[in-house]
Formats: structure tokens, sequence, C-alpha cells
């Protein structure tokens, strides 16, 4: 995961990018898509788990941020801006989908409910980005573990835990307050636990 100086420095070259291209060097967009089309895929299959969906969605959200990148405001980092608009679009297409549920689940469902009373010693995994161990053998779990997170916790999750997002700027990204991501992210980590304990041995 990058780290703070790395981090600036993409910043600023997406800044640098995005003045060009509102300056009338608008063949320099295929710049930003190549820059992001990989992580946005990848947010992509972790909340809609189809390849064609996540390609839909990759290809919307760069179609809404060409059509609306004249208004793009310096002051916002273009990341959070792009996955503002990938998570609009991502929720779009999944109300549309006729393989919509009915309702969405909640995690109350699941979770007793005196929260107080659940152990917090969360496993290893749970307290490390979720990228780390994507890869490893339990690769598959998780991902299914994510996808059967009801789809507000599992945004909060993937962009917390997997992309790395700071709760700030989560909460900007969902439109959100600081408090309802972390207790989004405290909820979503407990069910993740749960559906994980067959992995991990309890004390």
């Amino acid at each position: 995961m990058p780290n703070l100086s790395e981090k600036l420095k993409s910043d600023d070259k997406d800044t640098e990018l995005i003045r060009k291209i509102n300056g009338g060097r608008q063949d320099l967009f295929y710049e930003l898509v190549k820059r992001y089309e990989k992580s946005l895929y990848n947010f992509g299959m972790r909340m809609c788990d189809t390849h064609s969906d996540a390609e839909d969605m990759v290809q919307d959200t760069f179609l809404n941020v060409f059509k609306y990148i004249e208004g793009f405001r310096y002051e916002t980092k273009f990341r959070n801006w792009l996955y503002r608009v990938a998570t609009s679009v991502c929720l779009k297409k999944k109300r549309r989908s006729r393989y919509a549920p009915d309702r969405e689940l909640s995690l109350d469902e699941f979770l007793p409910a005196d929260e107080a009373a659940i152990s917090m010693d969360l496993p290893h995994w749970a307290s490390q980005p979720l990228n780390r161990v994507l890869d490893g053998e339990l690769a598959g779990a998780i991902r299914q573990a994510l996808l059967d997170l009801p789809e507000k916790y599992r945004l909060v999750v993937v962009l917390r835990d997997v992309e790395g997002f700071t709760t700030q700027e989560a909460a900007e990204i969902l439109d959100l307050t600081p408090t309802n991501i972390k207790v989004r992210l405290h909820r979503a980590r407990l069910f993740l636990r749960e559906a994980l304990s067959a992995f991990y041995e309890t004390d």
C-alpha cells in the first residue's frame, strides 16, 4: 500500500494532468484511464462479482469523469472523487440489476443485539489491510464473505481495508459521517470474522 509521500506525489500528478486536460489537452485523458483502470476494475469485482459488471462499471465511471472533469474542484483529491463516481455508478447498476435482492439484509440479523458481548479480539487478518490476504489461500473465502455483506457495509470495508482510504476519505466518498463509517466498518469486520472463523483457531 502506498505511503503518505507516494500518495501526495500521486495527488500532485493527478492535479497536474487534470489541469492540462481542462486546458485543452483532452488527448491526455487516457493517461488517467491507464493510471486507475486496474484498481477500479478490482474495486468493481469486489462490489459486483462478475467480470462484465466490473468492466461496465469502469467504462461508465470514466465516461462520467470525462463528462464532468471540467467541473473538478482542485482542492479535492482526484482519487477520492473518482471512487465517489465509481461508487455511484456501482450502486445505480446494482439497483437496475434483475438479480438484485428484494431487500438488503441487515447485519442486525446476523449479530447479537448486544455487540458489547462480542469479543473485540479480531483475528490477525482483520487488523491489517485485506489486500495483504486476498491473494492467499483464503482468497476465495474472503471474497465470498465480502460479497455476502450487505452492500452498505461492503462498500465501507472495501474502501477502508482494501483500497486504503482513511475514515474521513471514505466518509466523503459515501457522503456519510466519520462516525457512521466507523460503525459500519466495525460491524462489517465482525461479520467477516464470524464468516471466516472456521479458518482460524480460537483461544
